[in-house]
């Protein structure tokens, strides 16, 4: 088992920049396809935000406290998003339920889902509230998409053009937060609350591991992938 702590400065590099655009991946099949499983756990301080809703207060509720880190048992992160670097071919892209592209919706002034991982393409923006919201995505400083959602039940196709995180806000109403990791292949994992994740069919070779966290960021380390074999991975996240 490989035991990898993201200790900046050492092990990892951080990227503030956002990722460039990849070339298109090709799918294919897959021969001696190995697998990645592990888990990610975080010891560390827990930092939260005030949410204090200034308007539309029946709809977005009352002032609460969220943490900007889901901790579970034992460590255990969730909505960490794990990810092969600069795969060129491989496995086809896993098909989404009945074929609908990802959804970003906003239900009671919060993003549904949270954070939720997507590849390069079209993603739908819906409103469920009864009240204005202006959907408002950045990679970094740059805008991605800028939606004006007036009408409950209202819907916006929008297209991600590059890799990255995009961090999600509303221009109306200015504390409500999510986070798409935009990814251009499909070696790629999403932690639940036991903090788990398996990427299956990766072609035997040596790669980049990225894994990303909203508060802790980005970071990325080597692995060896053997055909037909599974590589544990046991990775601690540290704080900046």
């Amino acid at each position: 088992m490989l035991n990898l702590h993201l200790i900046p400065g050492t092990l990892l590099l951080l990227f503030l920049a956002t990722p460039s655009l990849a070339a298109k991946y090709q799918e294919g099949e897959v021969s001696g396809g190995g697998v990645i499983h592990g888990s990610v756990v975080y010891h560390g301080p827990v930092k939260t935000r005030t949410v204090l809703p200034t308007k539309d207060k029946k709809v977005c509720g009352r002032i609460r406290k969220e943490p900007l880190i889901v901790v579970g048992d034992g460590g255990a992160v969730k909505d960490s998003v794990v990810f092969l670097r600069d795969v060129a071919a491989g496995k086809p892209w896993p098909k989404m339920s009945g074929g609908a592209r990802p959804v970003l919706d906003q239900k009671d002034c919060k993003f549904k889902p949270h954070v939720q991982v997507a590849r390069r393409g079209k993603i739908d923006i819906v409103n469920s509230d009864p009240v204005l919201h202006n959907t408002h995505g950045y990679y970094g400083k740059r805008t991605a998409f800028n939606v004006a959602l007036p009408i409950q039940g209202g819907k916006v196709t929008k297209i991600l053009r590059s890799a990255g995180d995009v961090r999600v806000d509303c221009d109306a109403h200015g504390w409500m937060l999510a986070w798409i990791y935009v990814v251009d292949n499909p070696y790629f994992a999403q932690t639940g609350e036991d903090g788990m994740f398996s990427i299956d069919g990766v072609p035997p070779g040596e790669y980049t591991l990225a894994v990303w966290q909203e508060e802790l960021g980005l970071a990325e380390m080597p692995i060896v992938v053997a055909a037909d074999q599974t590589t544990e991975v046991s990775v601690e996240l540290k704080g900046k």
